[in-house]
């Protein structure tokens, strides 16, 4: 039987699933059996021109490989044809759009938990059992929900938490291990951790001029085991306020409120630009600045800071202790002297021995004067 001959200017219609052949494209070669392949199109497999033509089926007989249908996401040459019913797409999705059979938006595994956020000072995130109830207790801030692990054993300290979280109205969330240890920021959370409003920024300024100011300034401390730590000495031997820069050094993460243990409830803070500056500034105000080094001119127990002065000790980084501008802008270096085979104290037992020498001296001078 010949081949038939096509039609001037006939075109079979475009995306045909109706089984059917359709009427060869004109100038397409005339093949036997009805149906012509597209020019340049190979036994069936992707069509290379503008139009995929063959069996309406949708379904190529040598390959199965059919044509992306319009919409499904996969690129053609240059035109789309429609996909027939149950023909799979050989096209694959873009990336970000939503196909006629597939899944549009996000790809590429699971939904990333939303973190705090950590612009300012921190403290956003406070976890810790002790940190949680002081941060209920001193009622400073907005705390905008809690979260509980929902089989921890009995304590009084948990009952504290629940009464004061019901009679504040704020929301209470008991959850399984698994769904806290994705909320929680910390490995020694005791199963219970809040979110609240980020801590307030305080002025130098008002720090500086506070009458018997006793500030602790910290020059670049990266660890924030030993902030947490410098923070709750800091509080209980009553500091009236904490200095840190706003680069190169930790703030007050969820491992800083952990170890702090409330102390930063009721300690206020001031971020500056530069620790050096900072110095200066708070001299203006007459407060003594005292910088901790093991090469210290004068042992911290021979201050005079019994006097009523304010006193500000300047505690340095780990390891490189205070920088170069800092130890010239401060007014006295002082030292602890070691009687063991070390040379140097961690900066958080440092500045435990510093803050109680100045709480020392300070009731010593009081008992004086009420003598």
């Amino acid at each position: 039987m010949a081949a038939r001959r096509p039609a001037k200017g006939a075109q079979g219609p475009k995306g045909d699933a109706s089984g059917g052949a359709r009427r060869p494209s004109k100038g397409a070669a005339p093949g036997r059996g009805g149906a012509s392949p597209a020019p340049g199109a190979r036994g069936g497999g992707r069509a290379a021109g503008p139009k995929a033509t063959g069996a309406g089926a949708g379904r190529s007989a040598s390959s199965g490989r059919t044509s992306p249908a319009k919409g499904s996401g996969g690129r053609t040459g240059s035109a789309n044809v429609a996909k027939a019913p149950g023909a799979r797409s050989s096209g694959a999705a873009s990336t970000g759009s939503r196909g006629s059979g597939g899944r549009g938006g996000r790809t590429g595994g699971p939904r990333a938990t939303k973190r705090p956020d950590r612009r300012g000072l921190g403290g956003d995130q406070v976890e810790g059992r002790q940190a949680v109830r002081e941060l209920l207790l001193a009622g400073t801030r907005l705390v905008r929900e809690i979260y509980m692990i929902d089989d921890l054993e009995p304590a009084d300290i948990l009952d504290d938490i629940a009464e004061l979280a019901a009679d504040m109205r704020i929301p209470l969330r008991h959850v399984s291990r698994r769904h806290f240890d994705v909320e929680a920021l910390t490995e020694s959370h005791q199963g219970v951790l809040a979110r609240a409003a980020v801590l307030p920024e305080h002025d130098l300024d008002v720090l500086g001029r506070a009458p018997g100011a006793f500030l602790l300034v910290l020059d670049g401390i990266t660890d924030p085991g030993n902030v947490g730590a410098i923070l709750r000495t800091a509080e209980c031997a009553g500091v009236t306020g904490v200095v840190l820069p706003r680069h190169r050094a930790v703030h007050v993460s969820p491992t800083v409120t952990k170890i702090a243990a409330g102390a930063i409830e009721h300690l206020p803070m001031a971020v500056v630009a530069g620790i050096p500056a900072a110095l200066q500034r708070l001299q203006e105000f007459g407060v003594l600045t005292v910088g901790l080094d093991m090469g210290g001119d004068r042992s911290i127990f021979d201050l005079p800071i019994d006097d009523g002065r304010p006193v500000a000790l300047v505690l340095g980084a780990e390891g490189k202790g205070l920088s170069r501008l800092v130890r010239e802008r401060v007014d006295v270096v002082a030292q602890i002297p070691m009687a063991g085979n070390l040379n140097s104290l961690n900066v958080a037992t440092a500045g435990a021995v510093a803050c109680f020498e100045v709480v020392r001296q300070r009731a010593a001078a009081a008992g004086k004067e009420s003598a």
